[in-house]
């Protein structure tokens, strides 16, 4: 991968995306040091943050995936202050407006399926101005670059990303990173 030519995260071009235990074990033993937290209950969050501090890792909390906390203003707050992520993923521009608030990295995740909701999201990005924006799916190399350039902000990819060859083409059309459950692409940084 030609990772001279992208920004990215903490030397990373792949941001392994967590969605479970096993997940969670293999990803502080393994090379990386920032990824993703996705699907998790909201009690086993103490547990969660106590294991990556204990192996020098960060995530990104996608918080409307966390399990039993509504993603409001509320619970960012709640998360922000007490885990201190190293950023909040949302859908939501009150979710993103809140993180920035609070002086945490944010990343506004788009689904783009049709014309229509990438208007709605350029709309959005302007008023919220989060740090990156997550792309899905992270299939089409057009949007990534049109998303980029639009909106001047760094993109990630994600969503059924499955292969070498999708992550490059994702890097190539000027992805900061590739976000992926997919551990077989959890090999290089």
């Amino acid at each position: 991968m030609k990772k001279g030519r992208v920004q990215m995260i903490e030397g990373q071009t792949i941001l392994p995306a967590l969605r479970d235990m096993r997940d969670l074990e293999k990803f502080v033993t393994g090379p990386f040091r920032v990824g993703v937290l996705l699907e998790v209950h909201v009690a086993r969050l103490d547990a969660v943050f106590q294991l990556l501090a204990t192996h020098d890792k960060h995530v990104f909390v996608h918080l409307d995936l966390i399990q039993g906390l509504k993603a409001d203003e509320y619970a960012t707050e709640y998360i922000c202050q007490t885990y201190r992520p190293y950023g909040i993923i949302s859908t939501k521009g009150s979710v993103i407006l809140k993180a920035k608030q609070k002086q945490v990295k944010t990343v506004q995740r788009l689904f783009l399926i049709d014309s229509s909701s990438l208007e709605r999201s350029y709309r959005l990005i302007k008023r919220t101005q989060p740090d990156y924006i997550e792309v899905l799916p992270g299939l089409v190399p057009k949007y990534i670059r049109a998303v980029k350039a639009e909106t001047g902000i760094p993109v990630f990819a994600g969503g059924l990303i499955s292969s070498t060859e999708e992550v490059e083409a994702a890097l190539e059309a000027g992805a900061t990173v590739v976000t992926t459950s997919n551990q077989r692409l959890w090999t290089n940084g």
